[in-house]
């Protein structure tokens, strides 16, 4: 019985050998390219190409769709991180209603501006404004929380 499950597995290695050298193509130099000019452009470094300028002006739209959703996320922040402002300025008026108002006039002005990188000093400014005003709302809660702590203990 191990005689011939032997035998089997010596014919169905063959096989597997012979299969595979029957599909198998060999290339010379170790899969290179066939011709000089593919050598060339595969190893030497391209010139970047000029762009026109309808090119220039749809690769500065690509940029400025990408930095309106930007520009779209960091106001919808602005509104979520304004909840949290609910006490009133010295009109009367509530914090938050003061936050929403001046982020809807800044970013009516910043509406018609077309050159990317003003538009991402904008959005970072912006981004850094609203971080810096959460972790100040978070410092004085911690600091509100441990002189109740602090005097009801």
């Amino acid at each position: 019985m191990t005689g011939k499950l032997q035998l089997w597995r010596c014919i169905w290695q063959q096989v597997a050998v012979n299969r595979t050298s029957l599909f198998r193509t060999e290339r010379f130099l170790h899969d290179g390219p066939d011709n000089v000019e593919e050598l060339l452009d595969r190893h030497l470094v391209k010139k970047e190409k000029s762009l026109d300028d309808d090119e220039q002006e749809l690769l500065n739209r690509r940029k400025l769709t990408s930095t309106r959703r930007e520009a779209l996320s960091l106001y919808r922040d602005i509104l979520r991180a304004s909840r949290f402002f609910m006490w009133p300025d010295s009109r009367g008026v509530l914090w938050r209603d003061v936050l929403r108002d001046n982020a809807r006039k800044e970013f009516e002005e910043a509406k018609f501006e077309t050159d990317p990188e003003i538009v991402i000093k904008l959005i970072v400014g912006g981004r850094e404004a609203v971080q810096s005003a959460l972790d100040k709302l978070a410092n004085k809660q911690r600091e509100q929380i441990d002189k109740e702590r602090g005097g009801g203990g």
